[in-house]
Order: structure tokens, then sequence, then C-alpha cells
């Protein structure tokens, strides 16, 4: 157990009662977070709005989690863990409420940013909550309880949302998690320890609003770029001079600052520098699959929906698999775990690479499985090596930081491999067209090209072909993610955050 004051003697039961609502927390806020993805059709029909005005149900929505997270510290200091985890699930209840209450776009996208908002805070203090309750020998048991949370929210909110507002309209998948919620939170008020009265802490206003303002800019660069063709936009042009401006000058006032939003000077932390770039590359490997495959499956291969759900599902099942094995292999080294973890994320991108249309099921959700099981290897081992020696008190920044890197590089790679599907279709097309002519007697004679409905089905088949190529190459970025992560394991230092656990 901790010595050093900061927390009261917890028994076992009480540890593993704030174990369960802690991860019951983070699975709620990502299972939210991704909810509305599936129900996005729904909504638009719904409520009446265009493809780009309902873009927007996401995009104030990831826009308020990036601006959350980094408050996680400051709040902490300020009103303590308990105070903020409870008032942030009340007010996240509420806003759930709200959003299956909404008749009219605006008052969803308001809603949707009150749940972005309450919401990220509470996923960096609860992995602290567990960092200070638990004795660092089941450091790695209770982060792969957690990591399960953070993992099985996203596979749960579209795999069950999209059944649910088939079924009884897109409300009704908010609706469903209020009671959840509203247990949450009673959860968190009765098993949290008290917090010790804390004396006043100084918010930096001026850290706080440069990091929102280029936080924000960012993540509506990567939301926008896209669909408004990227620095062809006067508006991405405008973001993002906004967005390096306050980014530039947040830096040099956390330098100078003394007593700055966020401390810069945790970064000499090797462990936690390297930890950061890891997390980085963690985020863009664990959300891409789960966004690129769908459309795929769905749009160009013909899968039903029900089965595309239930091969994203897999990806749950192995990342329990992973997790549960994760576990019970902390005897290894952890850079040799999360290099294990990562050469399955390289294999199983290197299968992507390789696919047809004629792919099956079984083996995609094999395909998917493989990515679950890599993030129970590499999750635990990360955590644990990343916060080894950062002081309790200093746990609420350190998370919050880690928390906001893996969620904006998820956001730009996306965004990245997005842009590379559009570009490559678009390139792939073009080329392909350039084949079908007179003169091809090997295509010719498969196709009947002297009607309006023989062209149509050749002009689909080409833009099939083409998308396929651009999805390969999507995949191919996802690879070369994974193998870069390697070299970057052997630079974390482990043995003295391993001897800590075996004399705790």
């Amino acid at each position: 157990m901790k010595t050093d004051g900061e927390t009261p003697a917890l028994s076992f039961a009480r540890r593993v009662a704030i174990l369960v609502c802690v991860v019951l927390t983070v699975t709620l806020y990502f299972t939210t977070l991704m909810i509305a993805s599936t129900v996005l059709p729904q909504i638009q029909g719904g409520l009446s709005a265009t493809a780009d005005e309902v873009s927007w149900v996401m995009t104030f929505n990831l826009l308020a989690t990036a601006v959350g997270t980094p408050t996680a510290g400051w709040l902490v200091a300020r009103f303590g863990r308990r105070n903020v985890m409870v008032t942030c699930m009340g007010l996240f209840t509420v806003a759930t409420l709200g959003c299956a209450m909404s008749d009219s776009l605006s008052v969803l996208i308001f809603w949707r940013i009150v749940q972005g908002a309450t919401g990220a805070p509470t996923v960096p203090i609860a992995q602290s909550i567990l960092l200070d309750a638990f004795p660092k020998r089941q450091h790695r048991m209770a982060l792969g309880c957690f990591g399960m949370g953070v993992v099985i929210g996203p596979i749960i909110g579209p795999t069950i949302g999209g059944y649910i507002a088939e079924s009884s309209g897109w409300q009704s998948a908010f609706l469903l998690l209020v009671p959840i919620s509203a247990a949450a939170m009673l959860a968190l008020r009765f098993f949290l320890p008290p917090d010790e009265a804390r004396p006043p802490v100084r918010l930096d206003w001026v850290g706080f609003i440069s990091l929102s303002v280029a936080v924000s800019c960012l993540q509506l660069v990567l939301a926008r770029g896209p669909r408004l063709d990227w620095y062809d936009s006067t508006e991405i042009m405008v973001e993002t001079f906004i967005g390096v401006l306050s980014f530039y000058f947040f830096i040099t006032h956390s330098l100078t600052a003394q007593q700055p939003f966020l401390n810069l000077k945790l970064l000499l932390n090797r462990n936690l520098a390297v930890g950061y770039v890891l997390v980085g590359i963690f985020g863009m490997l664990n959300f891409a699959p789960m966004v690129l495959l769908p459309p795929l499956l769905r749009v160009y291969a013909g899968f039903p929906d029900g089965l595309v759900g239930e091969i994203i599902g897999a990806r749950g099942l192995g990342g329990l698999c992973g997790f549960f094995l994760a576990m019970f292999i902390g005897r290894l080294d952890a850079r040799v775990s999360m290099s294990i973890g990562f050469i399955m994320q390289v294999v199983s991108g290197l299968w992507l690479m390789s696919m047809d249309y004629n792919v099956t099921a079984l083996g995609l959700s094999i395909n998917v499985a493989v990515q679950g099981a890599a993030v129970g290897f590499v999750w635990i081992p990360l955590s644990i090596a990343t916060f080894s020696d950062i002081p309790p008190k200093q746990l609420p920044e350190a998370t919050g930081m880690f928390h906001l890197i893996r969620n904006i590089t998820a956001s730009l790679f996306i965004s990245l491999c997005i842009a590379e599907i559009i570009n490559s279709t678009g390139t792939n097309y073009a080329r392909m067209t350039e084949f079908i002519n007179e003169y091809n007697h090997a295509f010719y004679s498969g196709w009947d090209l002297n009607s309006l409905d023989g062209i149509a089905k050749v002009a689909k088949e080409i833009n099939k072909q083409a998308a396929l190529i651009g999805y390969l190459n999507a995949f191919g970025l996802y690879t070369f993610a994974s193998a870069i992560a390697i070299p970057f394991c052997f630079l974390l230092s482990t043995p003295r955050s391993n001897a800590s656990e075996r004399t705790s």
C-alpha cells in the first residue's frame, strides 16, 4: 500500500469495488464517444440535417474531449479526485439524457459538447486512481482491467448502438446508457476514498486557453480537412495558422511561467517522454482499423451490417484474451511484451495489405482478434513503464497528457488514412479507365460497353477496385506505424520499475 499519506489504507474488497466502478465509468465514456458514429445516418434523417451538418455531432464532441482531457490535473488539485469524478459523471449522465431527448440538431450538438467535456477528465483521473489505490505489484492487474474498458467501449458502442438504433430509433441508443451512468456515479460517490482538504490552486488561464485553442484548431483541421480538400480551403488555412500560433504561445508561456497549466519539465523524465511517443503510435493503431474496415466491408465487399458488427466485435474478444495473458506474463521485460504486441500489429497489417474482395468473415475475425490481443500486450506494460517514476501528486497531470496525445494521434492518423483512400481511389480510377477501350480485347469481351447500363456496371467495378487499392495503401500506413514503434520500446528504462514492483 501507499505509505506517503496520499491515500488511506484500503481493504481488498474496497479496491475491487473501486476497480469495478472506475472501469465501468471509462467503458461508458468510450461507448458514448463512438456510439454516435453508428447512428449518424438515423440522426441525419430524423433531424433533417445535411451530411456536413450532422458531422458536427462527432466533431464538437471530439473538440470538447480534446479540451477537457488536459484539465484533469488542475481539477484534481483544486477539487479532489472523488469530487471531480462524481461531478463529472453526474453531468455526463445528464448530458447523455439530453442527447436522448434532443429534438433538433443544435440541441444535440450542445449536449454532445457537454458529454465530451465532462466525460474526458474521468479517463486520466481513473487511471491515476488505480495507480494510487493498488500497490505496484498489482498495477499490472489493475491496468489490465482498465485497458479492457478503453478497448471494449469503442466496440460496444458501434455494435450494440447499431442494433438498438435500427429497432427503436437513435434516441434509444443514448437512453439505454442513462441508468447505467447514474449507477456508476453513485458507485463512485460511495466507494472512492474521501478527498482531503486542499489549498486553493490558481488556474493558469493563459496556458489553458492557448492549449485549448491549439488543440481545438488541430481537431477542426483533422475533422474538416478531408471534406474541404485540405489547404485548398481558406477555413483550413486559417485554423492551421491560429493553431500553430497558439501552440507556440503555449510552449513559450509554459517554459517561463512559475506555475504553468501543464508542467513541461515532466518530459525530462525519460520513461514519460518515450511513453508519450509510444502512446501516440498506440492511438494511431487502436482506432484506425475500427474506422476503416466497416465502410470497406459494407459498401464495397457487400457484407451485411450484422456480420460487420460481429467481425469488429472479435476485436473485443481478442482484447480480453490479450489483457488476460498480459496479466500473467508480468515476469517478462516490459519492452519485450510491448515489442510482441507491435509485431502482432505488423503481422496483422501485412495480412490486411494482401486482402481482396474474396476475403472470408472468419479470416477477418481472426485478423481483428489478433489486433485486439496486441493491444493487451502493449497497454499494460506501456502504462506501467510510463508512470513508474512519477510522484502521485503529478499523476493526474501526466495521465491527462497521456490520453490527450492518444486521442490526437488517433484523429490525425484516421484523417491521414481517409485522405490516402480518397486520393488513391481517384488516381487509380483515372488510370484504370485508360485501359477501357475497344483495343483491350481481354477486358472488352467480358463487359457490355454498348449500353448505358453496361457502362455503369464497368464504372462501378472500376471504382470498387480503385477503392480497394486506397484501403490497401491505408493498411500499409498502419503496418509502417506498427513497425516504427518497435525500436522505441527499447528506449524505455524498466529495471528500476521492475525492481520496485518485486519489492512492493
